[in-house]
């Protein structure tokens, strides 16, 4: 691949507003290009590019597309910064007049230098936010599509549209369906920005020139013109990729923008690293209709607030999981504690939760077109319910990459979640926890297979959290895991047979109804349930509580609307060897989204 940094434009108000300033500060920037200006970090904005393709294991070569008036200065940089200087192009324009357009530029240099491999195209003189994206990810992905490339980002709130070419990209395909070249209000609402940063497959570098005899006004003769007509009227497929960063062209503003966007930018620089990213999941109660989730049945379920899983991520320079002293034990107090320890608890802590997230966080950012930055960090995590931690690790990575909802809806994200555990880890897992640590709070989930098949995804509803009653939990001092009580249950549903495919339409209808103990005990097996669950279940109702399991193997969920009952059931659970608390729910719209 062959890489093309243009930086051949003139006569720009930038450059001009610098030779007027009266104040003396940019005195010494008077005649400057505008690529070698000072960019964040303090280094030139070509400095920057250079560095970013200056690699032989991507590009076999790089150019750099320049003016006769501005090419003694790009000579010097060439000289000073080991670029070669017989890859230095000169268009021979010397005003703004006389300018070739950028497109005329790039085909200068494919035609004179006689090129014919794939070409990545980079404005030179653009402004970048994110000093760390791997370039070598947007290669990648590149020649994973049948198609060319825009690079794209989302506009900060104050960007207008009308200032950038705007582009429609389909989630599914990430084909850009529409190109805008500054369009006016009300044209369309996306707010994704294509940027001077494409790649072209050396089978479509013929329609440049195609397009420059279509278009002889040199005004015409922009990148946003050529893609306008590329993707609009001629249908050519190209795709898009997003980088979670902002990008300024400078040479389309003022001095008082570029200061603006270069303070702007820095500071995000400078702030990225020491700040830690905190972020908690909540575990949830099944109130209603589970275990249907896993059957294409409706539930309702809460997050509460009394477990949780919370993930920190620190930038660093290399990437690290650090292990949790109690769940990933490495020092032990003899073989004897060692083989105790195995014995009850196995071998399976949270670690590999973080590394499984990691990994397959990397892969979907790839697979859907989002070039991540090359930051490293170290995760740690504390937790008394593991199986919230994906939650909290996605949570963490989305904030440290800058990956919002629009790049990763929530629907998806519990998708996601379920899959690092499921196609990962093989955990055995219902979709219902994933939603509601998404969504948190009281929610209501319709898992219809239609909707599953179609989209991917069911009807997730929150619902209103006031008012609500006290819930009560008890559990098993040694839970049994819940996944060993679906497993049986699932093959026979997959074989269809009737007492487990009548039993789960009936604990979705019962959802609907908001009322549920008899139907779980006609599906699953008293051993399968276990027989402290049922002990418990059977405590409960001696004092007149509701009572039924809430997805968690050796757990109940009851409530009791007698305060005297309340107290008398609590210690008589306490004196059974139980487990008993109150619920807390967490509400997002109360105490904040993590």
């Amino acid at each position: 691949m062959i890489c093309m940094l243009l930086v051949a434009g003139h006569g720009t108000i930038l450059e001009t507003q610098i030779k007027s300033d009266v104040t003396g500060l940019y005195a010494h920037l008077t005649g400057v290009p505008k690529a070698l200006l000072p960019g964040v970090g303090g280094k030139k904005i070509l400095d920057f590019w250079w560095e970013t393709v200056n690699t032989r294991q991507l590009f076999s070569e790089v150019y750099l597309v320049t003016n006769a008036d501005k090419y003694k200065h790009y000579e010097r940089w060439a000289t000073a910064n080991d670029f070669p200087v017989e890859n230095v192009v000169n268009d021979g324009s010397t005003t703004l007049d006389d300018r070739l357009g950028a497109v005329a530029d790039l085909e200068l240099a494919i035609r004179s230098r006689q090129l014919q491999d794939d070409i990545m195209v980079i404005a030179g003189d653009m402004l970048c936010a994110d000093q760390n994206f791997d370039i070598a990810q947007v290669i990648r992905f590149f020649r994973s599509k049948p198609g060319e490339l825009a690079i794209y980002y989302e506009l900060e709130s104050g960007e207008k549209s009308y200032t950038r070419g705007i582009v429609e990209v389909c989630p599914n395909t990430h084909r850009v369906m529409r190109f805008f070249e500054k369009p006016q209000e009300g044209v369309t609402a996306s707010r994704l920005a294509s940027v001077v940063f494409y790649c072209l497959r050396k089978e479509s570098l013929l329609y440049i020139s195609e397009f420059l005899i279509q278009h002889p006004d040199v005004n015409d003769r922009t990148f946003g013109k050529f893609w306008e007509w590329l993707i609009n009227e001629e249908k050519i497929p190209v795709y898009g990729m997003k980088l979670p960063t902002g990008f300024q062209l400078i040479g389309q503003v003022g001095l008082s923008d570029y200061t603006k966007w270069l303070a702007h930018y820095s500071s995000k620089q400078q702030l990225s690293p020491s700040k830690p990213i905190t972020c908690r999941s909540f575990a949830r109660v099944g109130l209603m209709g589970n275990p249907s989730d896993g059957f294409n049945g409706k539930t309702i379920a809460m997050s509460i607030a009394n477990f949780w899983a919370e993930v920190t991520l620190m930038e660093s320079q290399t990437l690290v999981l650090l292990p949790h002293p109690l769940n990933d034990p490495t020092e032990f107090g003899s073989l004897q504690d060692l083989f105790r320890i195995s014995r009850k608890e196995g071998y399976l802590g949270g670690l590999r939760l973080l590394q499984a997230t990691c990994k397959k966080f990397y892969q979907f950012c790839s697979e859907q077109g989002i070039a991540l930055s090359k930051q490293n960090f170290t995760l740690k995590y504390d937790t008394n319910i593991p199986r919230a931690i994906v939650s909290a690790t996605l949570k963490c990575l989305m904030k440290f990459y800058n990956i919002t909802d629009n790049d990763l809806p929530k629907p998806i994200r519990a998708n996601f979640i379920l899959n690092v555990e499921t196609d990962e880890l093989f955990i055995t897992a219902g979709l219902q926890d994933r939603v509601v640590q998404v969504y948190e709070g009281l929610v209501y989930m319709d898992f219809n297979k239609q909707l599953i098949d179609e989209r991917g995804y069911g009807t997730y509803v929150p619902l209103d959290m006031s008012d609500l009653p006290l819930f009560w939990l008890a559990y098993l001092g040694n839970p049994s895991d819940s996944g060993r009580i679906h497993s049986n249950v699932r093959q026979r549903w997959l074989n269809g047979e009737s007492t487990v495919v009548e039993a789960m339409k009936s604990f979705a209808e019962l959802t609907d109804q908001a009322r549920c103990i008899s139907f779980i005990r006609s599906v699953y097996s008293d051993d399968c349930l276990g027989p402290g669950s049922l002990k418990m279940v059977q405590l409960a109702r001696q004092f007149g509580s509701a009572v039924k399991l809430p997805g968690s193997g050796g757990a109940v969920v009851g409530l009791c609307m007698d305060t005297e009952r309340l107290v008398e059931m609590k210690r008589a659970f306490q004196e059974a060897g139980c487990v008993f608390c109150f619920i807390v729910p967490y509400d997002p719209s109360v105490q904040g989204q993590n």
